[in-house]
């Protein structure tokens, strides 16, 4: 009866508000800020986490409604059996739910993260507190502690070991981070450390063999034995700024060699910031960051080659590795540096990511002379995507390197012979996306794969799964459900379950075989009528061609509750063109925060992914390629009018934009280049000048060195040619993005005569315009400058 009297009031509440007609005034305020409230706890049976037991059966609890549960039993033939307590499922099984003890790991990517970096949730099913440790060979206080049925998340990285110790210390179990998501096991036994791991943590420089210790004194490298004995030094020409820096030694398997890095420093860059009200005093305080921009001198790595046995070291030659952004190992990163030893010791691999991105190049060293040879190489005349696209092994029963590549235009698997270098075969090909490598399965040659854009008709954004043989190249699908997947595998690895959404799709989550991907059954659909009972309108796709006629452009729309088809509305686009990813929804929400809240005032808001940004083809990122004032606006544009030629309540006289970061940029260009469209813009915390902001970030799409590409993209440069409303915010003591970029916009526009608004947050870091005092001025804004009255009137 509670959970009916909720749905009432709320449809009453959503309802009443939803009479208004004005727009902007304090009723659609009141109604944008109990959006995300009112959808909450409306969707059930959209969560499944699943409890192995032997044999591939399984159980789960599910949410059926308020405050109302379901427990659910699988057999191995996808048999399903409903219980309505825990009970009465545990009865059935003989009184136990299993291993009562810590069940699970979760990981799932961090939004705008790339690469390796993840979430681990931590569930804990016991009846006690548990608390988190990770493991990397030394003694340190726990991150975390767990109540009974409580869940707690941690930031964490691929590979990385987690052990698990109840109340009175004993260990429950371990579990290593997995790569991306998934769910794992704590199965009671050590996670095996990763190379860097062993590198870093205990024993760092320890030989395969147990012999010998590497290490760094002073600025060189040395040796001992382990059992006791002289050190001995292997360098002498290490130096101040110019030294064996010990983040990482390389031991062939033999022990007789290691491989070490020689790293000439990159240079100072100080940024220097006001904290104009620290909390602790009442003076201000100077922030000093260290903060390399495009064009300064980065570190330069060298790999040296040392026989142990003789003492003997020896610089490799450069000539194929001169101007390195990165040196990353086979099994790596597309960071850093490092290598990967054939099984014989006869040789070493590792890539070489020239500065500027343009050329990737795999080198093969001879360990008995020092000679590094080219085995093969990718070479563009745009960006090879590293940060986003770097995947390699080299694999040593067959002698061949697994490769990932955009060579052909589109992102794929290669595999070439790892002494000639030549081309074997290409596993993946065709006008679809390799997104990443999600496990590698060395014993059997299979690769788990990420795709996206294989299945005609479908959104080319869509995340599935497929198994890759590495020896034949035969592709096996794992899913097919129109939507973005995600798999979890069972402990044995037999099966696994594979839940799909869309933004207009609840949950649907399936029990399949991992060996070929027959679905045993459908265990959940998510159930949303509670949620559109309260007048909740979910967004709507959209698809429109881009500026060639032919590419088809993603999107979608957010209306408000009270949407009514009769009227106009002005259009507001949430954008964010960073180059590294793409950034429209695929997975269904209840919650979509800023664009629900701003829809519910009285606007139509949409996001896009134009042209420049990831997850399509390399001719559809290569737009960004020197060229980030483009940010896809003509695609984005051409997208909108399609849009109001189906529905005519957009109002394309009245069009807004906002973003933070390179959002921010983007939002400002959008006036600056296309004034005659944009006419307001909130930009947030701005990269406005890509010689102002990060190395890394700013290098990989604009290239090095630094040339008038940069000023041409550069809003402050450019700031003459404002139109329209502009505000400004920045926080004061952002150290992701260089406040001085946002300011010397300002300064621009100043020596311009040009108006504009600005709001400089005291003590805040980056994002600060998400703060509640800056959504609110946000919304004020767009109230203000496109509806055209005063925010909160009656």
């Amino acid at each position: 009866m509670r959970g009916f009297v909720a749905l009432a009031l709320s449809v009453v509440i959503l309802g009443g508000l939803g009479m208004a007609q004005a727009q902007g005034m304090k009723a659609d305020y009141e109604r944008a800020s109990k959006v995300g409230e009112l959808s909450r706890g409306k969707v059930f049976r959209a969560s499944v986490a699943p409890n192995w037991l032997e044999g591939g059966r399984l159980w789960y609890k599910v949410e059926i409604g308020t405050n109302a549960f379901e427990w659910v039993l699988v057999e191995q033939d996808g048999k399903l059996s409903r219980f309505p307590t825990e009970a009465a499922l545990k009865a059935t099984l003989g009184g136990k739910l299993g291993i009562e003890s810590v069940q699970r790991l979760t990981a799932r990517p961090q939004p705008g993260e790339a690469g390796e970096r993840v979430d681990v949730v931590f569930d804990n099913q016991t009846s006690g507190e548990i608390s988190l440790f990770w493991v990397n060979g030394s003694e340190r206080p726990p991150y975390g502690k767990v109540a009974p049925g409580k869940q707690y998340s941690q930031g964490s990285v691929a590979g990385h070991a987690w052990e698990v110790r109840d109340a009175s210390g004993k260990v429950l179990g371990y579990a290593t981070t997995p790569a991306r998501g998934g769910i794992v096991l704590i199965d009671g036994k050590r996670a095996a450390p990763t190379r860097r791991e062993t590198q870093r943590g205990g024993n760092p420089g320890a030989s395969p063999d147990g012999k010998w210790i590497a290490f760094v004194k002073g600025d060189n490298l040395w040796v001992r034995p382990a059992m006791g004995g002289e050190a001995v030094v292997l360098s002498t020409d290490g130096k101040p700024k110019d030294s064996y820096d010990g983040t990482g030694f390389f031991w062939s398997p033999d022990s007789t060699k290691v491989v070490a890095f020689r790293t000439e420093a990159a240079q100072e860059h100080k940024v220097y910031i006001v904290s104009s009200s620290p909390k602790d005093q009442v003076q201000p305080k100077l922030i000093t960051l260290d903060y390399l921009k495009p064009g300064d001198k980065i570190e330069h790595p060298r790999p040296v080659l040392f026989d142990v046995v003789n003492k003997k070291a020896t610089p490799l030659n450069e000539s194929l590795f001169p101007t390195p952004w990165s040196l990353p190992a086979l099994g790596d990163s597309g960071w850093g540096a490092g290598v990967t030893w054939a099984a014989d010791s006869s040789r070493f691999f590792f890539a070489y990511n020239q500065r500027g991105h343009q050329l990737m190049r795999v080198i093969s060293v001879d360990a008995a002379s020092g000679t590094p040879k080219t085995l093969f190489e990718d070479a563009t005349k745009t960006f090879i995507n590293y940060s986003g696209k770097f995947w390699a092994r080299y694999l040593a029963k067959s002698n061949e390197i697994v490769w990932m590549s955009e060579r052909d235009g589109w992102n794929h698997v290669f595999v070439h012979d790892g002494t000639s270098g030549k081309l074997k075969r290409q596993l993946t090909k065709g006008e679809w996306t390799v997104r990443g490598v999600e496990s590698f399965d060395e014993d059997k040659g299979e690769l788990l794969l990420r795709v996206a854009g294989r299945t005609p008709g479908e959104d080319p954004y869509h995340v599935h799964y497929a198994r890759v043989s590495v020896s034949s190249g035969a592709l096996t699908p794992l899913t097919d459900g129109d939507g973005t997947h995600r798999i979890a595998l069972s402990p044995d690895g037999t099966r696994y379950l594979d839940s799909y959404s869309r933004v207009d799709l609840p949950t649907v989550t399936e029990l399949r075989s991992t060996s070929d991907g027959k679905k045993f059954a459908t265990l959940e659909k998510g159930d949303a009528k509670a949620l559109l009972a309260t007048g909740w309108k979910q967004p709507e796709r959209f698809v429109a061609k881009g500026r060639d006629s032919t590419t088809d452009i993603y999107g979608i729309l957010w209306r408000p509750t009270n949407f009514d088809p009769a009227k106009k509305y002005p259009v507001i686009e949430q954008i964010y063109a960073g180059p590294q990813g793409f950034f429209v929804p695929k997975q269904w929400s209840s919650n979509y925060g800023n664009a629900q809240q701003l829809a519910e005032l009285g606007f139509l808001v949409v996001q896009i992914d134009g042209m420049g940004t990831d997850g399509r083809s390399k001719a559809f990122h290569d737009v960004c390629f020197k060229n980030l004032k483009d940010g896809g606006f003509p695609d984005r544009i051409l997208w909108m009018k399609a849009l109001a030629q189906k529905y005519p309540s957009l109002d394309l006289t009245r069009v807004g934009i906002y973003g933070g970061s390179a959002g921010g940029q983007n939002a400002l260009a959008a006036l600056l280049w296309h004034g005659d469209f944009y006419k307001a813009a909130v930009a947030d915390c701005g990269c406005h000048d890509n010689r102002m902001d990060k190395v890394w970030w700013n290098e990989q799409w604009m290239s090095y060195p630094v040339d008038k590409s940069y000023e041409d993209s550069s809003n402050v440069v450019n700031a003459h040619l404002l139109t329209g409303k502009l505000l400004l915010t920045v926080g004061e003591v952002d150290s992701n993005v260089d406040p001085a970029s946002t300011m010397q916009v300002a300064d621009a526009l100043i020596k311009a005569n040009k108006d504009y608004e600005l709001i400089v947050f005291p003590g805040a870091n980056h994002g600060a315009g998400e703060s509640p005092y800056g959504k609110r001025r946000r919304m004020d804004f767009f109230v203000k400058n496109l509806l055209g009255v005063e925010p909160r009137g009656k």
